[in-house]
């Protein structure tokens, strides 16, 4: 049975949730069962003491179906919000029983998950930091849409709830209990049951704190002047942190803020349609895509080999404790891994272990023995790497990967420095290192299968996304990104004003303004990229960018380690952009604000569309999930490709051609996109 039923002697009934499939998922199954289940307590009301709600499964609930939830359209949203209005009113009268019902949690409880443990009475959770509870759907581009926004904002008051319903925050158990959304923390299984069934028997007739006569929304009084503070400064805060790009917190909080103006029941009816609006839109149906479907095939391993048994690397040395290389030793560290961290010095060696006891700082190549995995991670030097990278191929394990940190130099140029070229493997962090999800893994021509696994293994070991390209100059994510940057400030060159061109991107969802990360980056090093490209037979990128960048970097504005770049950063002030800039602009640019996000957002697709073409990018999925995690490629759109579905790809060649004849041949659509627009054949 989906959910079991189980009255013992004293009256308590277990439920136990154990749908099929490995995991308990608000689907017609669910709906059916927990249905059957209510109607059975309902007639044996008298008869029960109370109910413990818990799990045959590793995690408590799963959530919502999102097969069934990414197939909503305007057209059967009708029959799905009857769907969710059932679901929800199962719950209501689960916690209308007048028996208590606690929530006896042992795994993790996300979205719908926590919004059944929400409608039980009390929450008992065991104290496992591997277990995290919370309401995720927004990250999906959703609103909890089972009663979840409506019980969080009723339970800790709309100024607690908002964070965690917008931001979609996953707290482990302590600090839930902290946060007031779960009331007890038990130390073992047992105890979990015992304590669930003593709250039982001491709270006979519980009832719901919203279904007490006189409840308010704790700190928030309708038509309160006193109340209005808060109500006014939200939505300026959301907008200057999503800047109108997402719907969904958005929606979220008008569902929490309006519901909390009226009865519960009504505001369990503003709650369905902000979600009903949300589950049927395109944004939803990007991000369910691209960060659940998507995301999880990686995660399974879809980009790894198969047939080559999985590894576990024993100790891993890093060559240049710089702020790539410190970063690389603190999360291999972090993921219980040894790491032996060189330098040309011990005293820069230890610099960057910091006091990480995970991290033995040297500056000796004989610490390196017995290290089965070396990451190079020294200047975007040929020269340098090839050094580095020969002398720790010597001095490590025999049969050791070799890695590069290169973001741009081809792995099949640099494998030559090692003596077994098949060992050697790309492996491209972001920085900040700790921070950033993603990690490129690119195979050079001589890269075996069993290295390339060895690789994928690793990255998983330290919790980073892992997404596997082929060998190219810039591989995939910097040939991407640089086509952003370079777009941008060819802009600038054409005489845009820098303030639209970075507040254009910032609203059309990118991370970070184009502007403000070539700073970041530095203005030198993207200089140094072309120079070594020259170097190496290439021609190099030229044209009104290149221009600006050169004559920055000449006045010594280099970026923001140099102090100066696009932008200045006075001490212990707020950076802004520089106003000799002003030199550049026109005021007859002639570049529309559509056309500046277009060529910000069609730039980088169209470079995505080309790596997939010359087969650098060997599945659309990795397209998608490395534009967003590695590069801040616009989240709601699903990445660069599913951007381009989004849009209609037939649409979507129109408007590049269009681009393509205003401002340059490096808009046209590649042949095979427009065949895939004709046939009508999206990226998947």
């Amino acid at each position: 049975m989906a959910i079991r039923y189980e009255r013992d002697a004293e009256g308590v009934v277990t439920l136990t949730m154990d749908m099929s499939g490995s995991a308990n998922v608000m689907n017609a199954e669910y709906q059916e069962a927990m249905g059957a289940v209510v109607d059975r307590l309902e007639a044996e009301r008298d008869e029960i003491a109370g109910v413990v709600l818990t799990s045959a499964k590793k995690t408590f609930f799963a959530g919502g179906d999102l097969n069934l939830l990414v197939s909503v359209t305007p057209e059967n949203s009708a029959e799905v919000l009857a769907g969710v209005s059932d679901v929800k009113a199962q719950l209501r009268r689960l916690e209308k029983l007048g028996r208590p019902v606690v929530a006896a949690i042992a795994g993790a409880a996300l979205g719908g998950g926590l919004e059944i443990a929400l409608a039980c009475h009390h929450r008992v959770v065991l104290d496992d930091d591997r277990i995290k509870l919370g309401l995720p759907e927004v990250t999906l581009g959703l609103l909890p849409g089972g009663g979840g926004v409506t019980r969080m904002v009723r339970m800790l008051g709309l100024q607690a709830a908002l964070p965690l319903l917008m931001e979609g925050k996953q707290l482990r158990p302590k600090r839930a209990l902290e946060a007031g959304f779960v009331d007890e923390l038990a130390s073992s299984k047992e105890d979990l049951l015992a304590k669930a069934r003593a709250w039982i028997a001491a709270n006979p007739e519980p009832v719901q704190p919203w279904d007490r006569k006189g409840h308010a929304v704790p700190g928030f009084r309708a038509f309160d002047p006193q109340s209005y503070g808060v109500l006014a400064a939200a939505p300026a805060v959301l907008h200057k942190r999503t800047r109108g790009a997402f719907p969904a917190p958005e929606k979220i909080l008008a569902a929490a803020v309006e519901g909390a103006l009226v009865d519960f029941d009504t505001a369990l009816v503003v709650e369905d349609r902000y979600f009903l609006e949300l589950v049927s839109g395109q944004v939803a149906k990007n991000m369910i895509g691209t960060f659940w479907f998507q995301l999880g095939e990686i995660a399974a391993g879809g980009s790894r080999p198969s047939g080559v048994e999985r590894t576990s690397v024993a100790r891993v040395g890093v060559l240049g404790a710089g702020m790539m290389g410190a970063g690389i030793a603190e999360v291999t560290a972090r993921a219980g891994i040894p790491v032996v961290l060189k330098d040309v010095t011990l005293e820069a060696a230890r610099r960057g272990a910091g006091e990480n006891p995970g991290i033995t700082p040297t500056d000796s190549d004989a610490d390196l023995a017995g290290c089965d995995l070396v990451i190079e991670a020294v200047f975007e030097d040929r020269e340098l790497k090839n050094r580095v990278l020969a002398d720790a191929g010597s001095a490590a394990l025999d049969g050791a990967v070799i890695a590069s940190n290169t973001s741009t130099l081809p792995i099949t140029g640099l494998a030559g420095a090692v003596a077994d070229p098949e060992r050697f493997i790309g492996l491209h962090f972001f920085s900040p290192v700790p921070k950033m999800r993603l990690v490129e893994i690119i195979r050079g021509e001589r890269t075996s299968d069993e290295t390339l696994a060895r690789a994928f293994d690793y990255v998983l070991k330290i919790g980073k996304t892992p997404i596997v390209v082929n060998d190219s100059r810039g591989f995939y994510t910097s040939r991407t990104f640089g086509a952003y940057v370079t777009e941008a400030i060819a802009m600038v060159g054409e005489g845009v004003a820098p303030a639209l061109v970075e507040n254009v991107a910032k609203r059309a969802g990118m991370a970070v303004g184009p502007l403000a990360v070539s700073d970041e980056v530095t203005l030198t090093l993207q200089l140094r990229i072309r120079d070594q490209a020259v170097a190496d037979g290439g021609t190099g990128a030229g044209g009104a960018g290149v221009r600006v960048v050169e004559e920055l970097v000449a006045e010594g504005r280099t970026g923001k380690s140099g102090g100066a770049g696009f932008y200045e950063y006075p001490e212990g002030g707020r950076k802004f952009l520089w106003p000799g800039l002003a030199r550049y602009g026109r005021a007859d640019a002639g570049v529309t604000e559509r056309d500046v996000e277009d060529r910000l957002l069609f730039a980088q697709t169209l470079e995505s569309v080309r790596c997939l073409d010359e087969g650098v990018l060997t599945s659309v999925r990795d397209a998608n999930v490395g534009s967003v995690l590695g590069f801040g490629f616009a989240p709601w759109s699903g990445g660069t490709l599913q951007f381009a579905n989004a849009y209609g790809l037939a649409a979507f060649v129109e408007r590049a051609d269009y681009l393509a004849d205003t401002y340059g041949e490096r808009f046209r659509p590649p042949s095979s996109l427009r065949e895939r627009a004709k046939s009508g054949e999206d990226y998947r």
